[in-house]
């Protein structure tokens, strides 16, 4: 059995064990705020913004752009794969890599070639390290990312795309659905599929009809590349804002079982103690008896 001094010195490093997680847990609040205001701020722009495409779209050819008309052979295809910088934060990247690699097989077990660029220090990390093609690499973006930056990748996409590097070009991330669930989401990204109404959907704008200045094969050909800048901030806010929120849950688990387990080590303090007092007790008893006699 362990000595009492053992068991005290297990106990001071659970306590400052639970420290850690503690002030990490309230760090992670404090930016999950900050990444969560400015998610619901620009959801009501995305919102909007895929309605107005989706009435647009519904109202001309599809094969007026090459962005909108789909290849007949598919055998390039491009993920961009969204991670974490930082560890601690449960299964949150390693649902997002495992996602992206079963994705990878059906895509390669159908005879495509699969590059990458990866966002997030852990995926980049992961993908290099087994030989898998990465294009770019982006890390310690979160935070910093704004629509410019956004538009910047966009371009790179589209012109691979039209270059005949990509045939199809798609887009995984975490999606913030509540604080105790973020689901790893997959998106193609190119050749566009505008949102459409599915049939008997009601249409949340109502049956409103948009004047279009000018006619609308010209404004939706320029929206269609904002149209993935878009999405591609879009997937920025959700994976930040899913992460912290991992984070802080992962924090917080972590903070109970250390508080559990000092309720244990205690335990096992106490009755060691117990047990060395009563030994002693025995000795002092004994040492008496043998006196006496």
């Amino acid at each position: 059995m362990a000595t009492l001094r053992e068991i005290q010195q297990k106990i001071g490093a659970v306590r400052k064990t639970r420290q850690i997680t503690k002030a990490m847990n309230m760090v992670a609040a404090a930016k999950l705020r900050g990444a969560q205001m400015r998610m619901e701020g620009f959801e009501p722009y995305a919102t909007k913004f895929a309605e107005v495409l989706g009435n647009l779209a519904a109202r001309i050819e599809p094969d007026i752009h090459p962005l909108l008309v789909k290849r007949e052979s598919v055998t390039r295809v491009e993920l961009l794969h969204f991670t974490g910088d930082r560890g601690l934060c449960g299964s949150f990247n390693a649902n997002l890599i495992n996602q992206a690699e079963k994705w990878i097989k059906n895509e390669e077990g159908r005879g495509a070639v699969c590059k990458l660029t990866t966002v997030g220090k852990k995926g980049g990390d992961y993908f290099a390290k087994r030989n898998y093609e990465v294009i770019d690499r982006h890390v310690n973006l979160y935070g910093k990312v704004d629509i410019s930056f956004a538009n910047k990748m966009t371009a790179g996409f589209i012109d691979r795309y039209s270059a005949g590097e990509a045939d199809e070009v798609y887009l995984m991330y975490s999606r913030f659905v509540s604080m105790s669930r973020q689901v790893p989401t997959l998106t193609k990204l190119i050749p566009i599929e505008p949102p459409r109404l599915e049939e008997g959907e009601q249409d949340v704008g109502g049956a409103a009809e948009y004047l279009c200045e000018p006619d609308p094969e010209a404004l939706l050909i320029e929206l269609l590349p904002k149209h993935i800048s878009v999405q591609i901030y879009n997937a920025f806010l959700q994976n930040e804002t899913s992460e912290h929120a991992a984070r802080m849950a992962a924090m917080d688990n972590a903070s109970k079982n250390c508080n559990e387990l000092i309720d244990s080590l205690t335990l096992v303090y106490n009755k060691a103690r117990q047990a060395a007092i009563t030994a002693e007790l025995m000795d002092i008893v004994g040492g008496a008896e043998a006196l006496k006699g």
